[in-house]
């Protein structure tokens, strides 16, 4: 296991400016605290990229909440399925973290089933304050032509609703691989 102090001291040899804390899920570990506030005196820009299930009161310049949607859920193991369905978003969490926050709420979604965009809308239903040009949509798919395709189909519906849409521009460059 790796110490936050030996964490910033790799952050500080590297000599960037910007620190993205992600995971799994960085906010399942009470050092994320210490790491982000002895990163952010240092005078580093923290972005924290959550799924927004838990809340934590610490140093951040963006949260980029990435609420799990049901195409999320692990089909194929039912021991996992329940629980995932169970934990996948907390609303409480949520609203806490988009009124303490600069946030963006970042979606990924297959728009060849159809039932994705009526769930998003569910969810931002159920949150209030949610600013549009805050939400961003990012294509479902481990390969550059489905991405592509993919984007194309929600340009219309994201623009209709004054939402963004984003790529998966490591897969575009890497692939669908580990590490990357």
């Amino acid at each position: 296991m790796i110490s936050v102090d030996d964490l910033v001291a790799k952050v500080k040899s590297s000599e960037i400016e910007h620190v993205v804390l992600t995971g799994g899920e960085p906010m399942l570990f009470d050092p994320i605290v210490d790491l982000a506030t002895e990163l952010k005196a240092l005078g580093h820009v923290i972005t924290i990229e959550t799924a927004g299930t838990i809340y934590r009161d610490l140093p951040c310049d963006l949260m980029s909440i990435s609420p799990k949607l049901a195409n999320s859920t692990p089909v194929n193991e039912p021991t996992w399925k329940n629980r995932h369905d169970e934990a996948r978003l907390n609303f409480d969490s949520l609203q806490q973290l988009i009124d303490r926050y600069h946030y963006q709420l970042k979606f990924v979604v297959n728009p060849d089933t159809g039932g994705d965009l009526t769930e998003i809308e569910g969810i931002l239903e159920r949150l209030t304050g949610v600013i549009p040009s805050n939400v961003l949509l990012m294509p479902e798919g481990t390969d550059s032509d489905n991405l592509h395709r993919r984007a194309r189909l929600l340009v219309e519906p994201v623009m209709k609703r004054n939402w963004r849409l984003t790529q998966r521009l490591h897969i575009d460059l890497f692939g669908n691989t580990k590490g990357t």
